[in-house]
């Protein structure tokens, strides 16, 4: 699927959500160059607020520059979210960020698209109550790992707060040495340009010849 707007026309459902293949229980991301293109402790002067005419799509900071995700990832982030129960998917975010009440109201302020992926049916409720997409930090029900160090512990969190093993998580970060947390037995996509469709696939597909799939 490619998106290149904020409608849900532009997102079609990808092969390995119905080819009868296990999908991971659990997809956790990293913020920094992986959901968005830009270093959430250096890049932006706060205050930040809605960008004017965005939809919400981006923010604005002090310095009246603009801010928003990758331009797949509020796609991904909508369809993932709206799966079914019986294949559902929870999302988690496990960062390093030294300022994560910014992140978080990054995530706050930043919509994803509104109405029903295309294709997609029996998935939860797509919009917030007032109409508009969803609020992005609405959709991580798995938690907001966004603290320094060691990303084994930010994983120990969300392993015991979800009660999903790791084998069962799949995890998109921008950085090689976290890749500490396969170990745990979760299995990372190192991603070079953030989170794509293209990234998405191959990381699912990366997660499956983890499980001799």
């Amino acid at each position: 699927p490619t998106s290149t707007d904020n409608s849900s026309t532009s997102i079609t459902l990808p092969p390995w959500l119905h080819d009868g293949l296990p999908i991971p229980k659990l997809i956790a991301l990293d913020l920094d160059y992986t959901l968005w293109p830009f270093y959430s402790d250096i890049h932006i002067a706060t205050p930040v607020r809605p960008a004017p005419y965005s939809g919400h799509a981006s923010v604005t900071d002090r310095n009246g520059e603009a801010f928003a995700l990758y331009p797949d990832t509020p796609h991904i982030l909508h369809l993932i979210s709206s799966l079914p129960p019986s294949r559902g998917i929870r999302l988690a975010v496990a960062s390093k960020s030294p300022v994560g009440d910014l992140c978080r109201e990054m995530l706050r302020l930043l919509r994803l698209p509104a109405g029903p992926p295309a294709g997609l049916s029996g998935g939860g409720d797509e919009r917030s109550r007032d109409g508009k997409g969803r609020k992005t930090v609405d959709v991580f029900d798995g938690g907001l790992e966004i603290y320094e160090g060691s990303k084994l512990r930010h994983f120990d969190v969300i392993c015991k707060r979800t009660g999903i093993p790791f084998h069962e998580m799949l995890f998109f970060d921008d950085e090689r040495p976290n890749r500490e947390v396969e170990q745990l037995g979760v299995t990372m996509r190192l991603v070079e340009d953030g989170l794509t469709w293209a990234e998405l696939e191959k990381g699912i597909h990366q997660w499956r010849g983890n499980r001799g799939l």
